[in-house]
């Protein structure tokens, strides 16, 4: 079946509205994606005609609520191939995930032991194992890059960070700024020679790429649904059944408990275990909307959209005089849809606020990434960053914008002319390749 992404686009009513007077040109998907009417409208549905708390209420409207619920689980289950609903803990957001991992995995940290992790983390996979190594005593270790964003296995084994120590390691499935994508396989083999867990930072990978937790070899793996064109408060912890079954409690509360007494508590079993409290219904049932809605997309042919239009907007950047992109640049190398770059003489936060004024939305800063920044040489980065619903149009609006914002900044003004649609430009492409053919 033909990709089409102008159908797709139609899904999502707030790609139609105009900014500034221009119409939007989305490129901060990294950030969070946008929702197609589908989710809204089964979480519309949810709130309006089956209301209720899950597990608790013994009425109708519970019994529905609670099936949704579950239901979601399963759905989730079912997307990234995991064993069972089981496997599934819902969170408020990978953050949240993340620190269930630390706090329950630290527990069981001592002094002398080693946690790894990567240069290239978000801060929600360094921080977490930070106070988790404060309170146990552990070491923490991490993995260089090379310069070109890789993971720098010539240097860990040299180091010999991965060893008989190491209790944990965490690192990201896919950059969220240089859009390496970290073979999480492989490292995972190399953790597990040595009895280590392996979790993996999958907020970026999971939107973007057909997930097997199998396949990636992992233990844990954290990832949140408002990146997967699903709604904010929603986040997910997959783990194997055997290793959440040996975790201690993250919170207490109701619902995580199986008998309650003064004098101490016994606990439920995964996953009522870490979820305390009423959880976040709606959004695990928008969640399990929008991966209905992306499955019959197609994953892998999500993923192929995504693959094209990210090496479009790398060589479109690489095409502009003064642009630097962070990150692998090679068509060989595999990488995600998020992607770094600075503007020689232009603040990113200026670059951001100047394509705002065009309609472009990107993100300026250090993206919750600042030892990567630090290690790459740069106080900060601008970030364009792709979806599902990302068109090669969308892509020249963006050079030209970024170009427009050089000349600018450089005080080489230029005169406003409208914009050329992409058709018309490809067309005057290929009009002059015509042409120079026939000379």
């Amino acid at each position: 079946m033909t990709y089409n992404v102008e159908a797709i686009r139609a899904d999502f009513p707030i790609l139609g509205r105009q900014v500034n007077g221009y119409p939007l040109t989305y490129l901060d998907s990294g950030n969070t994606s946008q929702k197609p009417r589908q989710v809204v409208e089964a979480m519309s549905e949810h709130l309006l005609e089956h209301n209720a708390n899950v597990a608790r209420a013994m009425h109708q409207l519970g019994a529905e609520s609670t099936a949704a619920f579950e239901g979601a689980r399963e759905t989730v289950a079912r997307f990234i191939g995991a064993a069972g609903a089981d496997e599934v803990v819902f969170t408020k957001n990978a953050s949240e995930a993340l620190n269930l991992a630390a706090h329950t995995l630290g527990s069981r940290l001592r002094p002398g032991d080693e946690v790894v992790v990567s240069v290239m983390e978000h801060h929600s996979n360094i921080v977490p194992w930070q106070l988790a190594c404060q309170r146990s005593g552990a070491t923490l270790r991490w993995f260089d890059i090379t310069d070109d964003g890789q993971l720098d296995f010539d240097k860990a084994r040299a180091e010999d960070l991965i060893n008989e120590r190491t209790k944990v390691v965490s690192l990201t499935w896919v950059s969220n700024v240089v859009g390496t994508v970290n073979p999480i396989a492989q490292v995972a083999a190399w953790a597990h020679r040595f009895g280590a867990v392996m979790v993996a930072d999958g907020a970026q990978g999971v939107p973007q790429r057909v997930t097997d937790v199998a396949a990636l070899g992992v233990d844990l793996l954290a990832f949140t649904g408002h990146k997967l064109c699903g709604p904010t408060g929603i986040g997910v912890l997959w783990g194997r059944r055997d290793l959440l079954a040996e975790l201690p409690p993250f919170l207490g509360g109701g619902e995580m408990i199986e008998v309650v007494r003064m004098e101490g508590s016994t606990y439920a079993p995964p996953p009522a275990r870490f979820e305390a409290g009423t959880p976040p219904i709606v959004q695990a049932i928008g969640l399990a909307a929008a991966i209905d809605y992306l499955s019959g997309i197609g994953m892998q042919q999500v993923a192929d959209h995504e693959v094209a239009i990210t090496r479009h907007l790398v060589d479109s950047l690489l095409g502009i005089d003064g642009v630097r992109v962070l990150g692998p640049t090679d068509p060989a190398v595999d990488r995600g849809g998020a992607v770094a770059f600075t503007v020689k003489g232009v603040h990113p936060h200026d670059l951001m606020q100047l394509t705002d004024s065009r309609g472009v939305a990107i993100r300026g800063g250090h993206h919750c990434a600042r030892p990567l920044h630090d290690r790459l040489g740069v106080q900060s980065s601008s970030r364009a960053s792709v979806a599902l619903y990302t068109t090669e149009a969308e892509i020249e609006v963006l050079a030209e914008a970024v170009a427009y914002a050089r000349d600018f900044f450089a005080g080489r003004t230029r005169p406003h002319t409208p914009r050329k649609t992409f058709a018309e430009r490809r067309a005057e492409r290929a009009a002059r390749a015509a042409q120079a053919g026939a000379l």
